[in-house]
């Protein structure tokens, strides 16, 4: 019997465009799905963006979003915009009653956040924020052992999300340095996922104190926006703009309902971190730790084992019975990055026609939100803020 066609419309063609764009190519390929996706549009802001439609995998390009998100032959759409777009689209993708796929962090502020959750509650169409995290091999199983108990009471969640893109002062002004454009800096950013696998693993954040700091406040403006690299021989001007987000975001937390304490910190200022995001997770029982970098793997402690075998060991998270694993390779054939976002799509799918959400819905992105914004005012007023 066929499987009913669902057509995928996808706004945004660069970094997270690309991303997406191979997790809808190769997700039927590795996963057994009850619909059929189809890519049907890659939407884009240039002419020249849409070059790689095809390439991409794309049936059509079209420079004009709305219209697409309006056809009648469209079942899905997936935002993969700056995030000061998020909120306009979004709601315009659930006036229409599609389904909605929408990068993170959901908006710039707490308020668009919640006018996005509100509009589609009132639509009743299924939502899923991208916290790409979530969809690790590892993280998913260590989600599995915190729920079954393995780890005891959780005494300490640390998480720290360090990058280094921006050291050189001469790296030029990009959308994610503006505020206008991206909120905040390190903290939306990459501070967001950090935020969301804490809530997601052992509780939410109910009270916050930090501090977040920009070190280097003026940039050459570029040509072009780069995105988060620089290409050879790009022009910068002379001209300097005013870096007015964070580069670095530091703050404590409390969980609610419980004793645990946790303590994050997001940068993008500690040289030699590519793309370093680490969690750390400390119980009466046992502890785990993993990191980004090391995706495959994660590292656990058990306090059971006898006293002359105890250490951290490796567990590969590549082996059967890991979430997701079967769908790929033999045992230590190690996935990447781009698979996440595969393992992404295809949790959304598989839960289409259910009532259910398992993965991070706006619901998620709102709770992220709210402890963003609790961030942010704990920093101007230097004093621990309740997560409304």
């Amino acid at each position: 019997m066929a499987k009913k066609k669902v057509n995928v419309a996808l706004i945004g063609a660069q970094f997270m465009g690309k991303t997406h764009s191979n997790a809808w190519r190769k997700v039927g390929m590795f996963f057994d799905l009850p619909v059929e996706p189809v890519m049907k549009v890659l939407c884009g802001k240039f002419p020249e963006e849409l070059k790689v439609a095809g390439k991409y995998g794309w049936e059509e390009a079209s420079l004009n979003w709305k219209e697409v998100v309006n056809r009648p032959d469209i079942d899905i759409v997936d935002i993969c915009t700056p995030n000061f777009l998020h909120p306009t689209m979004a709601l315009e993708v659930a006036k229409a009653g599609k389904a909605i796929i929408c990068e993170k962090p959901l908006a710039n502020t707490l308020k668009e956040a919640n006018g996005m959750l509100a509009a589609v509650k009132k639509a009743g169409v299924k939502h899923m924020c991208g916290f790409s995290y979530r969809f690790a091999p590892a993280v998913a199983t260590i989600k599995k052992m915190i729920a079954g108990g393995e780890l005891g009471e959780i005494f300490h969640f640390r998480a720290a999300y360090q990058q280094d893109w921006i050291v050189d002062p001469e790296f030029p002004m990009v959308w994610r340095l503006k505020k206008k454009h991206t909120g905040s800096g390190a903290l939306g950013d990459i501070g967001a996922h950090i935020v969301d696998l804490c809530q997601y693993l052992v509780g939410d954040v109910a009270e916050v104190c930090g501090t977040m700091q920009t070190f280097i406040k003026k940039r050459p403006i570029a040509d072009s926006d780069t995105g988060i690299t620089v290409k050879k021989g790009q022009k910068r001007s002379r001209k300097m703009g005013t870096v007015d987000v964070d580069d670095a975001a530091i703050f404590l937390g409390r969980i609610r309902g419980s004793n645990t304490l946790a303590t994050f910190e997001a940068t993008r200022f500690a040289p030699g971190r590519r793309n370093y995001n680490s969690i750390e997770v400390y119980g009466s029982k046992g502890s785990v730790t993993w990191n980004q970098e090391d995706m495959n793997v994660f590292h656990y402690f058990n306090r059971s084992d006898p006293e002359t075998a105890q250490g951290f060991r490796r567990i590969h998270a590549t082996d059967a019975g890991h979430p997701y694993t079967e769908a790929w390779w033999p045992t230590g054939h190690i996935i990447g990055y781009e698979h996440l976002f595969v393992h992404e799509i295809y949790d959304f799918l598989s839960n289409l026609r259910k009532k259910a959400a398992p993965y991070s819905t706006f619901e998620d992105a709102v709770k992220c939100q709210k402890v963003l914004d609790a961030v942010e005012r704990s920093s101007a007023t230097k004093k621990w803020v309740p997560v409304k």
